[in-house]
């Protein structure tokens, strides 16, 4: 049965660089033998100039039967402000996309502060201090007057083990199997506290994984110095949000920063960096990150799906990239290289 997946193009940047990470799946997946079928969803700009919604409910049905989409950057920071049908589509609430995964990997000629790093974040995005994840309605914000304004921090026990179980069931397929659970329970007894507690009720059951836990204050300043010690990392969506940053500018950088979140039966490929309008159509936007974000996608697919197939169309994209790279000739200029978006993208396909 084929794979179902939509193509979110996204603004600005994303109108370059989707396009490239779609054309490398589709070539990887030729090669396989992987049946997909590809379906175009309008969400966004886009979106409210056909429906006069960026979230329109046509693009949120189109989305329902599939089994994934490739997400581009959405540049909502420049949406009118007080319009409700501008708003910055909600779309890890509404299909319950609860765990982000980003990883962190560094290349020998591609300049970082550390080499040989290698870890696997996995963010939980539905709950924490972020209000849009938190309320339905209203707002986990407010301010009684104007010297006081409160905000509130959500942790529940089914939140925070399911991700800590797809952080287990990730460091299961790889070679050092050691997570890393990241809380401030001293301080935060109970929220913390929560959260680490689902972490070591889910490591019961991963008897060939090692659990670790550190406080996040700590853990940031060993992501400094030594970033070789940690494998997968699982943490709070605070907390998340900003190590993930941290740990991208170990390596080089947003545009090294690929991400997927997922949730029990669909996973959204979309990228850590912004849709950045200052560099938007000039081809020099760098398609590492919407790219190996898709080969995430086919490779939690073949996870989830059984379908070796899409784990072997996500090998032999992350070998054409490791190539690509070492090459160091079609790179795009924030890599070091002379090359553009698409003499990038067009290099992946040909290492294929």
């Amino acid at each position: 049965m084929a794979l179902e997946i939509g193509i979110v193009l996204g603004e600005d940047i994303g109108l370059e660089v989707v396009p490239e990470a779609v054309k490398v799946m589709k070539a990887a997946a030729a090669k396989v033998g992987l049946e997909v079928s590809w379906h175009e969803v309008p969400i966004g700009r886009e979106a409210h100039k056909l429906h006069g919604h960026t979230m329109p409910e046509q693009s949120v049905k189109a989305l329902e039967p599939l089994d994934g989409w490739v997400l581009g950057p959405i540049g909502h920071g420049s949406y009118p402000r007080n319009d409700p049908t501008w708003i910055f589509p909600p779309l890890r609430k509404r299909f319950d996309l609860f765990a982000s995964i980003k990883p962190v990997k560094s290349y020998p000629n591609v300049k970082s502060i550390h080499k040989d790093v290698d870890i696997v974040f996995l963010r939980e995005v539905t709950e924490g201090m972020q209000s849009s994840d938190t309320v339905v309605a209203g707002s986990a914000e407010f301010r009684p007057n104007d010297e006081i304004t409160i905000a509130s921090r959500v942790i529940t026990r089914t939140g925070s083990a399911r991700v800590a179980r797809e952080a287990f069931e990730i460091a299961r397929t790889r070679t050092r199997k050691l997570v890393t659970s990241v809380h401030k329970e001293p301080v935060f007894r109970l929220a913390c506290g929560m959260f680490a507690e689902e972490c070591r009720k889910v490591a019961k059951a991963y008897p060939d994984v090692e659990l670790e836990e550190a406080l996040v204050d700590g853990f940031a300043m060993k992501l400094v110095m030594d970033p070789h010690r940690f494998d997968v990392v699982v943490t709070t969506n605070q907390f998340g949000d900003i190590l993930t940053d941290e740990g991208a500018g170990l390596v080089g950088g947003l545009g090294l920063a690929p991400g997927l979140c997922v949730g029990h039966e669909k996973a959204m490929a979309q990228a850590t960096h912004g849709s950045a309008p200052d560099i938007a159509g000039r081809n020099i936007a760098n398609p590492y990150a919407m790219i190996m974000s898709g080969r995430m996608l086919f490779e939690w697919l073949g996870r989830k799906r059984n379908e070796p197939k899409a784990l072997e169309a996500a090998r032999r994209i992350e070998r054409a990239v490791e190539q690509v790279i070492a090459d160091g000739k079609d790179l795009t200029p924030d890599l070091g290289g002379k090359g553009g978006t698409r003499e990038m993208g067009d290099a992946i396909v040909a290492a294929l």
